[in-house]
Order: structure tokens, then sequence, then C-alpha cells
């Protein structure tokens, strides 16, 4: 890695490197982060409720185009807003995939994931040259936790993508102003920087929620105060950004009330959103976060708190605004500045979950952008102090740590896909619907009974709807019902016309297909 001089710059001078190898450099830590998400990215089964209730959406998208109100199982509304289902949806479409797998499932996760480490690459490159960039690239596809979630079917990544998207375009925006007294007309990079800000927050709460606007805003704003930067905040409200942000924000949800959908605005913004927060979907403890903290990608999680502490520690360097023809100095302010705004997210993403009833780890996700840039800046400004430079630890702490990052991307390419294997291994659902589409053909009446676990996940492989029976086994219309073994040996007594044609047992699966009625299809008993 380069050796740049004193202060940080995105300035070329005759000591950068090129500009052909600066992209050569990023574009080849971008190609490893790609291939570490596609690397037998199909070869699991979907054995997640939370991934399968996702796919089953997005069949109904790419398979029966139901692009804007799909229903799970013919009743129950989206859990979440739709961009990475659109998402999934244009890539089959670009592609000609005409019916989803698990691999499609996860592509846009991976295709977000692998866009968000160039992303946070470009930024870094700004303001640490190419050296931290290329610190921050690996160490985002060395973090077990962000090549894990880019694997995994689910909306996560794509609202990492976007609140990151949202963050770094706001930073892109304030250095044009970094002495408040100054004033003047925004440039045209400037402007256009507020309406990437807008887009990708309205684009976020698509993603997610409005959690997607909530959590980078309230940085921004803390940022804004803690800077002591607090007028420029009506700077940044301006008409045409807003306008764009709030309609792109809402569009989807006015689509539900105007098209009448009203269970979708309640499953969305009432049971998912407000209920997850004040703990009507289930509670977990205020320590939850504690463990997956600092060990969800250790040893780089470990690492993070450090440097987010020496983030929010740093002082501003004086000399930058009465000095404004040395961009050495400058450039090193917009850094700092840059480290304490992620810093900031980083406490108030943390402050958030663990203030909401319920968590989930993959909540922590957003942060790793962040955090891939604080860490960059963290190992390069030991070169600052002369007591490291002097004794060569600045050196060996950035060559160190690319190691580690390289040692831990060897052991995500190889450990994560075995791990997806083999926890899916007997307990996938497929192999039991495709003995059940062998003997059910599609237009006949297809049920389930006695699940007392997420259906998606036999939802996804039956590809089609299997509306749930209440009340009696005995009472099942005519047409065909899916038990699970043991309900079946548990409620035979009252269903004595029910028939068994199907026996299925796989892993940790057994099911038993029963018939009612007249013959549908000429079916087998399979063991």
């Amino acid at each position: 890695m380069s050796e740049p001089p004193a202060g940080i710059s995105n300035i070329e001078t005759t000591s950068s490197p090129s500009v052909r190898m600066s992209i050569a450099a990023i574009a080849t830590v971008t190609i490893v982060t790609a291939v570490l998400m596609v690397h037998r990215l199909g070869a699991a089964d979907v054995c997640s409720g939370n991934e399968a209730v996702e796919g089953v959406f997005v069949q109904q998208m790419v398979e029966h185009g139901k692009m804007l109100f799909p229903l799970e199982n013919g009743r129950i509304p989206m859990y979440k807003p739709p961009l990475f289902h659109w998402t999934a949806a244009t890539i089959d479409r670009v592609a000609g995939i005409t019916k989803v797998t698990a691999a499609n499932l996860r592509y846009p996760s991976a295709l977000y994931a692998t866009a968000g480490a160039l992303l946070t690459m470009i930024f870094a490159y700004g303001i640490l040259r190419l050296d931290g960039a290329i610190l921050a690239g690996l160490a985002l596809a060395g973090s077990y936790q962000y090549v894990s979630q880019g694997r995994f079917g689910r909306v996560d990544m794509t609202l990492t993508f976007f609140e990151t998207l949202a963050l770094m375009s706001f930073m892109w925006w304030l250095p044009r102003t970094i002495d408040p007294a100054r004033g003047g007309t925004a440039s045209l990079r400037e402007q256009w920087s507020l309406y990437v800000v807008a887009l990708a927050m309205g684009l976020a709460v698509l993603a997610k929620g409005p959690v997607g606007t909530i959590i980078p805003g309230l940085a921004i704003v803390i940022f804004m105060a803690v800077e002591k930067r607090a007028a420029q905040i009506l700077a940044m409200l301006q008409p045409g950004p807003v306008i764009l942000g709030a309609a792109v924000a809402s569009s989807w949800y006015l689509a539900c009330y105007f098209g009448g959908r009203y269970g979708f605005l309640d499953r969305q913004l009432g049971a998912e959103n407000l209920g997850r927060f004040i703990g009507t979907l289930g509670t977990m403890a205020p320590w939850y976060y504690a463990k997956p903290l600092f060990l969800n990608s250790a040893p780089l999680s470990i690492l993070v708190p450090i440097a987010v502490v020496t983030a929010i520690a740093s002082k501003r360097d004086r000399s930058s605004e009465s000095d404004a023809g040395n961009n050495s100095r400058l450039e090193s302010e917009r850094a700092r500045l840059s480290v304490r705004l992620f810093a900031i997210f980083w406490l108030v993403t943390v402050a958030f979950f663990t203030v909401a009833a319920y968590k989930r780890r993959a909540y922590l996700l957003p942060i790793w952008p962040a955090s891939a840039v604080m860490l960059s800046w963290w190992i390069k400004s030991f070169g600052s102090s002369r007591l490291f430079a002097a004794r060569r630890w600045a050196r060996l702490a950035k060559w160190g740590f690319a190691a580690m990052c390289c040692a831990l991307i060897v052991f995500n390419f190889i450990y994560l896909p075995h791990k997806e294997v083999k926890e899916c291994a007997g307990d996938s659902f497929r192999p039991a619907a495709e003995e059940i589409e062998r003997v059910v053909s599609a237009g006949e009446p297809l049920y389930v009974f006695g699940f007392n676990e997420e259906l998606a996940p036999l939802l996804f492989y039956l590809d089609r709807d299997a509306p749930v029976l209440e009340g009696r086994l005995g009472d099942a219309p005519p047409g065909y019902v899916i038990v699970p073994a043991a309900v079946w040996k548990a409620h035979q007594g009252e269903a004595l016309d029910l028939e068994p044609v199907l026996t299925s047992e796989h892993g940790g699966r057994s099911l038993v297909l029963l018939k009612r009625g007249k013959s549908y299809a000429s079916a087998r008993q399979l063991h």
C-alpha cells in the first residue's frame, strides 16, 4: 500500500497512485466481494422462515405479476415494503428468469452488498486515499455479518445500501461549506448531493419502512448540533430534495391507501414497525446486542467500538479554517467530520434498537459500511503520531490489518457456503414439496393442517397457495391436506374418510399427504 504524505487528501499529487491504478485496485476488491457473495449462492435450500416469506412474495411478483400487493398464501399482506422484491423481479426480468429459486432470491442482497462495498471504497478514497479505500473494502469483505447477510434473501442489505448512500451523499454535500461563516451559493455538485440524500432516504423507507429515514436523519441532526452547524440544517431543507424524498418514501404507502389495501398499511406501519418497537411481536432483554455487537464479525467487530470512541473524541483542526489554501489540512478535517458522523450513526443505530423491544442481529447490519471507513481511518491515524511513525508502527498496522482481513475473506469464502448447507440439511421442505407436486396437480385443492411453525418454507417450494384449515381435521373439504406425521397420528381417529396417499420423510421432516373425495390424480405411496 502506498504511503501518503502527512495529512489525508483526495487530490491527485505527484506522490499519489495513478488514476488507472486506483481504479484497478478498487475494482479488484469489488470483484473479490462479488465472488464472496455469489459463490455457491444457491447451494443451500431456503429453510429460514425469514428468507422464505420474502421468497413467496417474490414468486408472486415474478411468476404471477402481482407487483404491488402480493399476498402470502392468498391472504397475508407483505411484511416489508417492496423495494427488495422489486429488485429481485427486475433482475429476473432482465435475465429472462421466470421461476424463483434459492439463488435468484438471494441475488438482490448480493448485488446491494457488492454495490455497498464499491460505494464505501469510492467514499473512502475521497478522504483517505487509495490505501484507506482498500482497507475499508477489505474490512467489509472480511466482515462475517456483512458477507453472510449479502448471501441471504432478506431486505436488510437493501436498507444497508441506501442508508449508507444517504450518509455518504450528505458528507459529499457538507465539506463544500466547512466554514459555516462563509455562506455563498451552493455548487451544482452540492445541489445534486442533496437530491441523492433525499432519494436514498426515500428508497431506504421503501426497503424497510420509516426506520430507513429516522436513523440516518437523527444521526445527521445530532452530528450538525455537535459540530455547531445547526443553522446549516435549514440549508438542507430545500423544497426540491424534500419533495423528492417524501414522494419516493410515501409512494407505495399511498398506493396502498388509495387502492384500499388497508391491510398492508396495518401490517407495515402497525404490526411490523410500531409493534416491533413497543413489543407486541415479542421482547428481548436490553443487553441482547452485547454479544452480537462485539462478536458478529470478530475480530473486526471488537475493534470497531475503539474506532467509534476515537472518532467521537477527535478534535477539530482549527488551523484548517484559517489556512484555506492548505489542502492537506482541509482534507484531514473532511475525514474527521466523516468518521464522526459515522460514529454518531453507529451509536444512534445501537441505541435505537436497544431501546426497541423486539431485536434481531440483522438490525446491526447497516452500521458495517460506516464501520469499515472508521476502521480504515483509525488504522491510518497511527501515522499521525510521530512516535508510531518513527517506529514504523503505522505501516505495520496497515499491512497487519490488511493481512487479517484477507485471512477473514478466505474464511468467509470457505466456511459460509458450508455452514449454510449444513444448517439446512435435514430441515428443508424441498424434497417433500417435490413429492407432493408429483401427486397433486396445479388445479387441485391443497390445504395444510396442524403446523405450529412458519409455513413460508413449505409454500416457497410448493410454489402455490395452501390455505390453513382451522377446527377439526375431520371437517376438511374435498381435496388434499398436508399434515405433520405426528398430527396425523393424533387426529386420524376423527378423520376416517381421509386417505393417506403419501408419506414423505426427509431428515427431520415427516409429512403425510391426505386425500378426501374423488380421485383427483393417480397417487402412489412413497416411503
